[in-house]
């Protein structure tokens, strides 16, 4: 990669990679000062601004170009992302490090080798890829299976048209443009007899569709989505058909009194097209939710099944154990927060003990935002009724409306909050996960 680089970009970057760990990308705007970001840190490379000359330098030193704006450097995994002004010019790059990594499964290779169908979630950067190539590395060398990896951005297996070895002896389809890998993950099923597939992003309906296609033709599916939780994917239109589909469904007086619900609830359309869920929170630290069809009955009720939490400790070895249920409905009596948003609440939580949040009048969007931003599993619902905590504000909880009077009731703590404000949300959210120390 470094060699890609222009070569006062190139000068400045070595001595900045020593002594501040691994470095990640190299980011190169149009009228700014190039920059190498590594894992917890940022570095200037010089203070000269990036011309145009040293873009096309690059441009022509790497492959072409796709409809994704994404290139690579033949037989390695680096990754070249341009950005295009409205001419079509590229005005930036994002020289991405690409490394084969082994190891990177062993927190879920009993998943793996099991034959079980897997999707891996987490935010960019977080390492889904890396793991995903070390997935189709172990089932073609160890396992000896038929892997097939359906390449879009030539992100798993390098660039050029031999695949890079860290994906072993699995076979690589490269896809042409993007809006093509729902036709080649068929094609791939279809023409070449896999016992595997892996498949990096998927993002549409027409992907999740092909993705279900695979899954009833008994092939073990392994795959990343956009999202982080599993939240993110029950509230997404297009993907949540990856579990199983949302319908809603008027239920008769007496199965709603059973069940305690509304008339109308969400119910599951179909069988989940994976049977695990992994949430990718750090390099080393993961969460496992399975059986998938189970987890995502007991979500769209509003309760959780515990989710597995794995960590790799420096040693090698590798910690299992499953985050606590939340209180039940009777130990959830607790101090209440007063309009003046000053008292806390009835205690502090564990770090991974979930909690069911109904927020009245506070922005969705700040509450998952912050969610996202904390690393708390929080579940955001859309009713009281099953809620442990209801997020409000001063206004609406002085003029005690019905959701408000139906959480006291049920002696729910309700969190009244002094904005609606991000930082309110995630004030109150590091609060009751004692983060603010």
């Amino acid at each position: 990669m470094l060699s890609t680089l222009p070569p006062r970009v190139r000068d400045a970057a070595r001595p900045a990679m020593e002594g501040r760990g691994e470095l990640l990308e190299i980011v190169m705007d149009l009228g700014r000062e190039p920059e190498a970001r590594f894992i917890d840190s940022e570095f200037l490379l010089g203070t000269v601004a990036v011309t145009q000359a040293d873009l096309d330098y690059v441009s022509s030193r790497v492959g072409a170009f796709g409809d994704d704006n994404r290139a690579g450097i033949a037989r390695t995994l680096h990754r070249i992302s341009a950005i295009r002004n409205r001419q079509g010019d590229i005005v930036g790059l994002t020289c991405r490090v690409g490394r084969a990594v082994t190891g990177t499964i062993d927190l879920i290779k009993d998943l793996v080798v099991s034959g079980r169908s897997i999707l891996l979630l987490g935010r960019p950067g977080v390492g889904k890829t890396t793991m995903l190539r070390e997935c189709a590395r172990v089932l073609a060398d160890e396992r000896r299976k038929r892997v097939v990896i359906v390449d879009t951005s030539n992100e798993i297996g390098g660039d050029g048209d031999i695949p890079h070895p860290g994906i072993g002896r699995s076979r690589r389809m490269q896809v042409r443009t993007p809006t093509l890998q729902h036709a080649v993950m068929i094609e791939a099923v279809e023409n070449h007899m896999p016992e595997v597939i892996v498949i990096d992003e998927i993002g549409t309906e027409l992907e999740a569709m092909a993705a279900r296609t695979i899954a009833e033709r008994c092939v073990q599916l392994i795959a990343t989505a956009h999202g982080g939780s599993l939240d993110n994917l029950l509230v997404n239109p297009t993907l949540n058909d990856l579990l199983g589909g949302i319908q809603t469904v008027t239920l008769g007086d007496e199965e709603a009194r059973r069940r305690g619900s509304q008339k109308s609830v969400q119910e599951r359309k179909a069988p989940p097209t994976f049977d695990v869920l992994v949430e990718i929170q750090e390099r080393q630290q993961l969460v496992v939710h399975t059986p998938l069809d189970e987890v995502v009955d007991l979500a769209l009720r509003g309760q959780f099944k515990p989710p597995q939490l794995r960590v790799k400790r420096p040693d090698g070895s590798v910690v299992t154990q499953m985050a606590s249920l939340p209180p039940a409905p009777g130990e959830r009596r607790g101090k209440r927060k007063d309009a003046s948003g000053t008292s806390t609440p009835r205690r502090a939580r564990a770090a991974y003990e979930p909690i069911s949040i109904f927020p009245y009048g506070v922005s969705r969007s700040h509450v998952e935002q912050s969610v996202r931003d904390l690393g708390v599993p929080v579940r955001i619902l859309h009713h009281p009724e099953a809620a442990d905590l209801v997020l409000t504000l001063k206004n609406y909880y002085r003029r005690k409306d019905s959701p408000i009077q139906q959480a006291e009731s049920h002696g729910t703590p309700v969190e009244v909050l002094r904005s609606n404000s991000a930082e309110q949300v995630r004030s109150a959210l590091a609060r009751l996960y004692n983060l603010d120390e």
